[in-house]
C-alpha cells in the first residue's frame, strides 16, 4: 500500500486521557504489499488505545491497584495539555468511569471462564468549513440545507435546532443535503465534526432568518426593528412602548412572500472551537476452553456527549461503534493466501458481527456541554470505537489468564493462547 496510515492519531489519542508529564511517542507508517488504507471510523485510534489501555490493565495487576483507579489516579485534569498540545477541556473522564461503575452490569456475578475488562479512550474531534441555507416556504414550512452528507442523522439534528430556533414543530422544518453547485463549501464529513459545525451555521442562519422576519414585522407595525422580539413562533412587539400589536406567525409572515419578498438566508465559516471527548467501556466476556469462541455476555458504554440534540440518534452511534470495536476484536481480518490473494473479499467469508453475536448494549450518555457551541455539540460519532478493542482484550485476560497481543482475537488464536 502506499505511505499514508493514521499512525499520528495513534500516538496523539492513546495517551490524551493521561497526565504524562514526560513522554517521547513515535510512529511508524509501515508500508506494505497489501491494499491502500483510507479513514474509517476513528483512524489510528483504537488500535493504539488498545495497545496502552492493555497494557495499564498489566500495571494495575502487578501494582494490585484497581483498573479503574488507576487510571482516575493519572487522568488528565482539564486545564492540562494532552501529550499533543491540546487541553482535554472539561471531557468527562470521571463522570464517564462513575456512570460505568455505578453501572447495574457492573454487579453482574461472572461464572466459570467469564471476566470482566474495561478502557477508556480519547478522540479529538474536529471543526472546518460549513455552510448553511435556510429557506422558508409560502405555507410556514422550513428547508434548511447544508453541504455535509449525512452518515449519522445530521439531518435530524439540524431540523431540531432549526424547530427549536423558530419556535415551531419539528415537522414543519425538512433538511436536505446539497452539493457546491448549491450550497456553500463545506469541509468532509469526517472527524465527528458534521454536527458540530453544521449546527453552528444553522444556528447562525436561523438568526438571519429571524432578523428578516423581524424586519418584515417592523415594516407592517411600522416601528424600528429593534422593537421587534421573536419568541414561540411568532414576532412580538418588545415591550408596551413598541405599540400593541397581536404577533404575527411564522405562518402569516410567509404568505405575504408574494409582495414582500423571499425569506432566505445563507451562512458559510470556517468553525471552530471543537473540543476532543472520551469514552469508558466496560465487556463481560466468556471463553470457551474448549474453541476458543469468546462470547459478548455485556456490553456497556459510556460517553460525554456534549449535548445530545437527537438523543436516540446519539444512543445509537454508540452501540453502532461498539458493534464495529466487537468485530474488529474478534473476527475481523484479512486473509491472504500464498499468492498474496485476498482470501475473504466477500462478507460471507469477511466476518462482520450480527445481531446474534451481540447483546443490548447499554449506551450511558454523560451530557457536559460543549462552552464553546451555541447548542454544547462535542461530536459523538467516532469515540465508541477506540475503547472496545482493549476492553474485550482485557476481559478475555481476565477471564483465561492469558493475555493476546495480536487483534483478531479470534478463536484460533485464542485456543492457542489457551493451550500453551
Amino acid at each position: 500500500c502506499y505511505p499514508g496510515s493514521p499512525v499520528g492519531r495513534a500516538c496523539h489519542f492513546s495517551f490524551s486521557c493521561y497526565d504524562i508529564p514526560h513522554a517521547d511517542v513515535k510512529g511508524l507508517d509501515v508500508v506494505s504489499n497489501r491494499p491502500n488504507v483510507a479513514a474509517y471510523r476513528a483512524p489510528g485510534a483504537p488500535q493504539g488505545n488498545y495497545v496502552f489501555e492493555a497494557i495499564l490493565d498489566e500495571i494495575a495487576e502487578e501494582l494490585d491497584i484497581d483498573p479503574w483507579e488507576l487510571r482516575l489516579r493519572n487522568a488528565l485534569s482539564a486545564d492540562k495539555p494532552t501529550i499533543y498540545g491540546a487541553k482535554i477541556g472539561e471531557a468527562g473522564i470521571q463522570e464517564c468511569i462513575d456512570s460505568v461503575r455505578n453501572h447495574p452490569n457492573a454487579k453482574a456475578k461472572l461464572g466459570p471462564n467469564q471476566g470482566r475488562g474495561i478502557a477508556i479512550g480519547y478522540w479529538g474531534n474536529a471543526g472546518g468549513e460549513s455552510s448553511a441555507q435556510l429557506h422558508i416556504n409560502e405555507d410556514g414550512t422550513a428547508l434548511v440545507i447544508t453541504g455535509h452528507p449525512d452518515i449519522g442523522g445530521s439531518r435530524a439534528s439540524m431540523v431540531n435546532i432549526v424547530a427549536e430556533k423558530l419556535g415551531i414543530d419539528y415537522r414543519k422544518v425538512r433538511a436536505q443535503i446539497g452539493d457546491t453547485n448549491n450550497v456553500g463549501i463545506s469541509a468532509v464529513t469526517g472527524g465527528s465534526r458534521v454536527t458540530f459545525a453544521a449546527g453552528i451555521v444553522v444556528d447562525e442562519v436561523t438568526d438571519e432568518v429571524i432578523n428578516i422576519l423581524k424586519d418584515r414585522a417592523a415594516s407592517i407595525w411600522g416601528i424600528e426593528a429593534e422593537a421587534v422580539e421573536w419568541r414561540d413562533g411568532a414576532v412580538h412587539p418588545a415591550g408596551s412602548n413598541a405599540g400593541d400589536f397581536d404577533p404575527l406567525t411564522l405562518s402569516e409572515l410567509a404568505q405575504k412572500m408574494a409582495t414582500d419578498g423571499p425569506i432566505i438566508a445563507a451562512v458559510s465559516k470556517n468553525t471552530g472551537g471543537h473540543m476532543g471527548v472520551v469514552g469508558a467501556h466496560m465487556v463481560d466476556v466468556e471463553v470457551d476452553p474448549d474453541t476458543g469462541n469468546v462470547k459478548i455476555l455485556r456490553y456497556t458504554a459510556s460517553q460525554d456527549v456534549g449535548r445530545a440534540i437527537h438523543p436516540a440518534y446519539v444512543e445509537g452511534q454508540i452501540q453502532g461503534g461498539v458493534a464495529q470495536g466487537i468485530g474488529w476484536a474478534l473476527n475481523e481480518e484479512y486473509i491472504y493466501d500464498k499468492n498474496g490473494r485476498l482470501d475473504n473479499a466477500g462478507f460471507l467469508d469477511y466476518r462482520i458481527p450480527v445481531a446474534s453475536d451481540l447483546p443490548a448494549i447499554d449506551a450511558v450518555m454523560v451530557e457536559i456541554p460543549n462552552p464553546k457551541h451555541p447548542y454544547g455539540v462535542k461530536g459523538v460519532g467516532e469515540i465508541p470505537l477506540v475503547p472496545p478493542l482493549a476492553a474485550i482484550a482485557n476481559a478475555i485476560a481476565d477471564a483465561s489468564g492469558k493475555r493476546l497481543y495480536e487483534l483478531p482475537m479470534s478463536p484460533p488464536k485464542v485456543l492457542e493462547v489457551l493451550d500453551q
